[in-house]
């Protein structure tokens, strides 16, 4: 797939995961700038998008991720996660509810593989699942101005995922130009995915696949909260979630690092971190923010000591904490003793 928006002056195509659509428009530090103080609008059409309809979709929904669903406001963006019994990731969702279906998008690739295991759980329950990747596009818009930017167009047949970073707009494939355009002229400048990656790291918010790996759970990466509510009914992995909330403390935690400036290049997805030489985790993204300058997110150990200076592939890396070491262990136990 490639983006028509690849047109759009000064576009240069990304690699990797996310090719076919915009890297940057030839300046990615005004790009940056424009999403963290005004609002710019991003390329991202090479996600995958599905689309749950039927009557018990929310409450179907709820039984099968981490998110509380059911009764979810039409309108309000969440995430959910679906995981295995020992609650490893096996699909991320981003979702919005329309009131008469809930949109979904997901990592390139990934709407086919989520749709075919949506389906297959459907048994007898009112629910239809349709994987609209050919047919829907993905425009976000982001920074402080995109509810304005967002006001100003007719969305009557474009659900918009509203959350506290974004606003993301499900277009009709033959309308994504269109769109494009007409944000471009309430004020919305373009934007690649360097920048928005960048912007993305330093939110911390990781990316399913490229920040997390085989064996993540949901504490290790600041997940709970956001896509895991800790007061709904059972789903697959909520024993761990809960274990590990009531009980212990995740083996690994999501650090932030910024790197040396002074190097040219990024590490590599799943590079090891290193402290004196020993690995102590593996790095996910990175990015050059416009004003941090180049950063990454990993996972250390938890034992990682916080102040310690790490390395990535030789490259010097301070760590700003984001997951503490401490976090989980909240049951509050008390002892009886024995009256005398």
């Amino acid at each position: 797939m490639t983006s028509p928006l690849l047109t759009t002056p000064g576009a240069v195509t990304a690699e990797s995961t996310d090719q076919g659509v915009a890297a940057h428009y030839g300046d990615p530090t005004h790009e940056g700038r424009a999403i963290e103080r005004s609002a710019a609008w991003v390329d991202r059409s090479n996600r995958g998008v599905v689309r749950v309809s039927g009557p018990d979709r929310l409450g179907w929904l709820n039984d099968l991720t981490s998110q509380l669903t059911q009764g979810l406001p039409a309108g309000a963006g969440t995430e959910a996660l679906v995981m295995d019994t020992r609650g490893h990731l096996k699909h991320h969702l981003s979702l919005v509810d329309d009131g008469e279906a809930t949109w979904i998008h997901t990592e390139p690739d990934a709407a086919a593989p989520l749709a075919q295991f949506l389906d297959s759980m459907r048994f007898m329950l009112r629910v239809e699942i349709e994987d609209l990747s050919e047919s829907r596009a993905m425009l976000t818009v982001a920074g402080p101005e995109r509810d304005r930017i967002v006001d100003t167009l007719d969305t009557s047949d474009i659900p918009v995922r509203a959350t506290e970073y974004e606003s993301d707009l499900f277009v009709p494939a033959e309308r994504l130009k269109e769109t494009a355009d007409a944000l471009s002229a309430a004020g919305a400048k373009p934007a690649g995915l360097w920048a928005y990656e960048a912007n993305r790291i330093s939110e911390h918010r990781v990316r399913p696949g490229v920040d997390t790996d085989e064996r993540t759970i949901p504490h290790e990466v600041d997940w709970v909260g956001r896509a895991v509510h800790l007061e709904k009914g059972c789903y697959p992995g909520q024993e761990t979630v809960a274990r590990v909330h009531n009980l212990g403390r995740p083996p690994r935690r999501l650090v932030m690092l910024h790197l040396d400036g002074t190097v040219e290049r990024l590490p590599e997805v799943g590079a090891d971190i290193e402290l004196d030489g020993r690995k102590v985790g593996r790095v996910g993204s990175s990015g050059r923010h416009h004003e941090l300058g180049p950063i990454a997110l990993g996972v250390v150990r938890r034992n990682t000591p916080t102040d310690a200076e790490l390395t990535v592939e030789e490259i010097a890396a301070g760590q700003e904490v984001v997951v503490d070491p401490d976090t989980g262990a909240n049951a509050q136990i008390n002892l009886r003793r024995r009256p005398r």
